[in-house]
């Protein structure tokens, strides 16, 4: 599906990427974990076309992607939730899961969507008239799954879900992606929580000051004993 070559992004003068290169096969579902700065959320923005490339290629499904716009990107499949959720705090629930079907070229389509959004999140359907800015931060956080699932996602991309979660809402949420992922959506999970990552994930990289410097099945990353330092706390 997807395949990252030798991927380097500079932010003026500090090389933010180091010639990464990874992989994500159909159906797969894999990790990014490090410690901030560590390149993880720069990889998800150079994915979505958010942040150009100093050097190296993005190929997905056979077309090489770094270059295109944002949207065309989108529009091919590619979701990312950013980190911090990011709604619309003025507009209402159903008005934000809205704003995520904005390509869907058929409105029927996009009412199909709808519903299903719905039926996975009740508590959305339930809050449908209300200011997304007062939801609690475990609903703003099924809004953003919500609007981002509005978009029929192909690849979803996400940077820290559960960054500020009551640990109820930790184990709805990763709950929430791996209903995602056995749905068939492709996943690239960004997350500090290691150990929930490892532990939900197929695959696992690590990324150290911009370079991959660990990488395998998430369970062998999991019993790594740098893994286990670095990471885990043991």
């Amino acid at each position: 599906m997807l395949e990252a070559k030798k991927l380097t992004v500079n932010f003026e003068k500090v090389e933010a990427l180091k010639g990464i290169s990874f992989h994500l096969g159909r159906g797969d579902f894999i990790c990014l974990i490090g410690a901030n700065g560590a390149g993880k959320t720069t990889t998800l923005r150079a994915i979505s076309g958010l942040k150009q490339l100093a050097s190296g290629q993005i190929w997905y499904q056979g077309e090489k992607i770094n270059g295109l716009a944002p949207e065309r990107i989108a529009k091919m499949g590619i979701i990312q939730v950013p980190e911090g959720r990011r709604i619309f705090s003025f507009l209402s629930v159903l008005e934000n899961l809205m704003v995520g079907a904005y390509l869907t070229e058929v409105k029927e389509k996009a009412v199909g969507r709808l519903e299903r959004v719905f039926q996975r999140f009740p508590r959305l359907a339930e809050r449908r008239n209300q200011k997304a800015g007062s939801l609690s931060g475990g609903e703003q956080q099924m809004l953003a799954f919500g609007r981002a699932l509005m978009a029929d996602p192909k690849l979803l991309m996400l940077d820290e879900p559960t960054l500020g979660l009551s640990p109820k809402m930790v184990g709805e949420c990763a709950r929430f992606i791996t209903e995602i992922s056995r749905e068939g959506v492709e996943i690239i999970l960004v997350e500090q929580n290691a150990r929930l990552a490892l532990s939900i994930s197929k695959r696992a990289y690590v990324l150290v000051t911009g370079s991959i410097v660990l990488e395998g099945e998430s369970r062998e990353l999991a019993n790594s004993e740098y893994v286990k330092k670095a990471y885990l706390g043991q």
